[in-house]
């Protein structure tokens, strides 16, 4: 569910003030937990480091993502991979072993 329109996006105040101290481009990265703030024109061109969990996920901000929230793109989960013979083929650069043309499996 969206937030309401007479309300405006949300950014955590926090934030705000610790933007409004740069301009983009000369910034350091700004640390933050606040995953669940949207991306506003102002931060475009800024770098910030969001926090996942665990660590802290550098974020380039750009016009595209204007709208979106910053947790977006900070991935909580890690993907390692799906398991199983046939994974494990792959990954030796095989490929399953396919009877012969002409031959009976």
């Amino acid at each position: 569910m969206s937030r309401s329109a007479k309300k405006g996006p949300f950014v955590d105040p926090k934030l705000l003030k610790k933007i409004s101290k740069f301009k983009p481009g000369e910034a350091p990265a700004i640390k933050t937990w606040s995953r669940d703030s949207e991306i506003s024109p102002e931060m475009v061109g800024l770098t910030f480091l969001v926090h996942n969990g665990k660590d802290f996920i550098e974020v380039r901000t750009s016009e595209d993502m204007v709208g979106h929230r910053l947790g977006e793109f900070a991935p909580t989960r890690k993907f390692i991979r799906h398991g199983g013979k046939m994974q494990r083929e792959l990954e030796k650069g095989t490929t399953p072993a396919a009877p012969a043309a002409g031959q009976k499996k």
